[in-house]
């Protein structure tokens, strides 16, 4: 069985030279040519006919070797089980040297001359020419296997590499979605939860934020599945969902926006920047008789972004237990996008309030 997904191994086929382009590859064909030409020489030293003519033998018999260790890579298709293919590599080249030899002899022998085993320097020569090919040809057609196994071995661990590392993007992209899916109903039963104190209260402008809250969500919700949004499309959302809340409570809630104008087209995962506001309104502001103050600042610097949202509500010390949840997913959805380079840190203001901060790289998503 093969061990790659079927992707992975068209990838693989696809960037190797098939049929005769592989079996004559320039580099295969250097290689040969180079070796047969030094065996003619040296054969030729020896030769009645004169160097050429032994260079010429030895270099035709070295093509047509490798036409045979070519044609036994593919052909046949299968193999019995006791015979390797590389075995048949090996001696196709070793009976391709004598064989071809062999036919150079008989067809270089003029017409109406005797055949070239009954004379005796011919006989010298056709022997000369096929055991030094012997000698040589199978042991070069055994470094080329070598050289091929390598080269195999090398392209099968950048293809697992390559194959890990997908998976391991889907596993984080995976995981990711998840997380994205926890923190949708976290945020719609929270906005929800603020129009049903409204009703219940009875405040005449309970259906002027009604209309609102059903406006906001109308273009919030849609954002909960993307992958990625911008602290731009963030800055947005909370500065919709902020409105939102001052009409809920317009004598106990202030707020203010800043942002680098540098910043605003970073990539960050969804809702980032309102889970930070959530938070301050919901355990800083809204359990504060006085109310109190939101401030978001969004900076970028020295290849970092910085998000900072302070609230001058409760405190860390009245709303700790309800903070978990929504601040968690946060913390672990930064981890799996940007990794350890992300931090979330929350800090207490003085005399009360909250301050939340998260930090990122501001090159990507670092992915």
């Amino acid at each position: 069985m093969d061990a790659y997904p079927l992707g992975m191994r068209a990838m693989a086929s696809s960037q190797k030279p098939q049929g005769l382009a592989r079996v004559l590859g320039l580099r295969r064909l250097g290689i040969t040519l180079l070796f047969s030409g030094v065996l003619g020489a040296l054969v030729g030293l020896h030769w009645t006919t004169g160097p050429g003519s032994a260079a010429v033998r030895a270099l035709l018999v070295g093509l047509v070797a490798l036409g045979v260790f070519g044609l036994f890579e593919r052909w046949p298709r299968r193999l019995p089980r006791w015979l390797a293919r590389w075995v048949l590599q090996v001696l196709g080249v070793a009976a391709a040297v004598p064989v071809t030899t062999f036919a150079l002899f008989a067809l270089s022998t003029p017409a109406g001359a005797p055949p070239f085993w009954r004379v005796a320097e011919r006989v010298n020569g056709f022997l000369m020419l096929s055991v030094v090919g012997l000698l040589f040809a199978p042991w070069v057609a055994l470094a080329a296997l070598v050289r091929q196994k390598d080269a195999l071995a090398r392209h099968q661990a950048l293809a697992f590499d390559l194959e890990r590392s997908e998976l391991e993007r889907r596993a984080l992209d995976a995981r990711l979605r998840l997380l994205q899916a926890q923190v949708s109903p976290h945020f719609l039963f929270n906005t929800l939860a603020n129009v049903r104190e409204l009703v219940d209260a009875g405040a005449p402008q309970a259906s002027q934020v009604l209309g609102s809250l059903i406006a906001y969500l109308r273009a919030a919700v849609p954002r909960l599945q993307e992958p990625a949004t911008t602290l731009g499309q963030e800055l947005e959302l909370v500065r919709a969902y902020l409105e939102l809340m001052h009409m809920r409570m317009p004598d106990r809630l202030q707020y203010a926006l800043h942002a680098d104008e540098a910043a605003l087209a970073l990539p960050c995962p969804p809702m980032t920047l309102l889970t930070l506001v959530e938070n301050a309104v919901r355990h800083g502001i809204d359990p504060s008789e006085e109310g109190g103050h939101i401030e978001v600042r969004v900076t970028e610097a020295g290849g970092r972004c910085r998000v900072q949202v302070s609230d001058t509500g409760v405190g860390l010390g009245r709303a700790e237990a309800g903070l978990g949840t929504g601040l968690s997913t946060l913390r672990e959805r930064l981890q799996l996008v940007f990794g350890p380079e992300a931090q979330l840190q929350l800090a207490p203001l003085a005399p009360h309030g909250v301050r939340a901060e998260v930090q990122f790289p501001s090159r990507g998503s670092g992915r």
